[in-house]
């Protein structure tokens, strides 16, 4: 699939129009994100996507198309659990309920960038080594067991350390001890110091770069074309936000969604290797003939990553209506545990 430049230009020209009506819109006088106000943009973001994919398939043809919507899929449902680290962070920075989308939008455009830079360097090195598969293989087959242990009932960390970029910032910029509104800096006796604000965005911002380190070899796994796995990264990123305020509290009970995501990228790990095994013929195999293996083909890949999810959806709801002990507990969840006593302290008071 060749890419004129033009088309990345209008890409990433209309993915910042997108950014830029959210921000004028949303943050035009700060506010606490309603459900049904997330719930709209996540359909618009959505919607964006598909006409996006539907565009493709016009232009384009069907594979490029289903290899889009495949790798979508599989970014946004691995950005699903990264909202758990989010609030997290969210909590460390005690960051205002009112602020928090503003936070969301520049983390994630800083994370747009630094995915970007990351997408680019993993395509010059696949092209020109294609047995780069094996590691990319190995190392999504290693995360998947990794993260399904911890689904099985592993301890996991929840408590957030600074990255080592962040602890740079704090040693060579002064930051100020409170909040400011919104404001990333601001003088205060005649010194210029950066706020809170600006150490989560960018905490945010470079944080989410450790979740790249699986999803986007995840991605190539379903596409070897850069655009297509910037595209995907980029509309999964920008729907993320409005998502993290309209699940609240039905994030909590997706109980199973560590071992579902575990199943997706053990899956796509097999799948990359089969396809190093393809392409890479092993001097020790057949006197140096090598094998014949079979590939999976993008559309399999399509149907095994949603049937994934919707088994792990239905399971997680059936398991935490019938153990509510099992709903994983994350406090400062918008519309989570906080929020309900929040809402019960208040009708306490009312009463």
């Amino acid at each position: 699939m060749i890419v004129p430049a033009w088309i990345w230009l209008a890409t990433i020209v209309g993915l910042l129009i997108l950014l830029a009506v959210d921000l004028v819109i949303v943050d035009r006088k700060p506010h606490e994100v309603t459900v049904g106000e997330a719930a709209r943009w996540v359909v618009f973001y959505i919607a964006c996507a598909a006409v996006f994919g539907a565009a493709l398939w016009a232009f384009a043809g069907k594979t490029p198309a289903i290899e889009f919507f495949s790798g979508y899929i599989t970014e946004y449902s691995l950005s699903v659990d990264n909202l758990f680290v989010f609030v997290v962070i969210m909590g460390a920075f005690k960051v205002p309920v009112v602020h928090q989308h503003r936070v969301l939008l520049v983390g994630i455009l800083i994370a747009l960038v630094m995915r970007g830079l990351f997408i680019a360097a993993g395509a010059a090195v696949i092209d020109r080594f294609s047995w780069v598969f094996w590691l990319f293989g190995a190392f999504l087959v290693a995360t998947a067991y990794k993260m399904a242990r911890s689904g099985l009932g592993g301890e996991e960390d929840e408590e957030y350390k600074e990255n080592a970029a962040i602890r740079v910032i704090r040693k060579i910029v002064p930051v100020s001890k409170d909040y400011h509104g919104s404001k990333s800096f601001v003088r205060l006796s005649g010194r210029r110091l950066v706020t809170p604000m600006f150490v989560v965005m960018f905490a945010i911002g470079t944080t989410d770069l450790l979740f790249a380190l699986d999803s986007i070899p995840a991605i190539f796994g379903l596409t070897k074309e850069p655009f297509l796995v910037f595209a995907a990264n980029a509309f999964a990123l920008m729907g993320l936000r409005q998502l993290y305020f309209l699940l609240g509290g039905l994030l909590q009970k997706l109980v199973y969604l560590s071992i579902g995501l575990s199943a997706i990228l053990g899956f796509i790990g097999v799948k990359l290797m089969l396809e190093a095994l393809h392409d890479n013929t092993l001097p020790f195999i057949n006197g140096g003939q090598g094998v014949h293996v079979p590939t999976i083909s993008i559309t399999l890949s399509l149907s095994v990553i949603v049937g994934v999810l919707l088994i792990t959806t239905v399971a997680s709801l059936i398991k935490a209506r019938r153990d509510p002990d099992s709903v994983r507990k994350t406090p400062g969840l918008p519309g989570g545990d906080d929020a309900d006593a929040s809402e019960q302290r208040s009708a306490r008071e009312a009463a």
